[in-house]
């Protein structure tokens, strides 16, 4: 018998397309998929975004 104590098995990650802020202070970004706009302004400093690869786990 197997005791896994609440341990679950982690998400699988997988090569992502994000929005970066390109601002050097301001750390946020976003998944492409989140976003209508073209070419998003990022929602916490209002600087231009660039496009990025990251890994992150999936989502369905």
């Amino acid at each position: 018998m197997a005791y896994f104590h609440g341990k679950k098995e982690p998400a699988p990650e997988v090569e992502t397309s994000i929005w970066t802020c390109t601002d050097d202070e301001c750390s946020g970004w976003m998944r492409e998929s989140f976003t209508f706009d073209e070419t998003p302004t990022c929602p916490l400093c209002h600087s231009t975004m660039a496009k990025e690869i990251k890994v992150l786990p999936k989502i369905d």
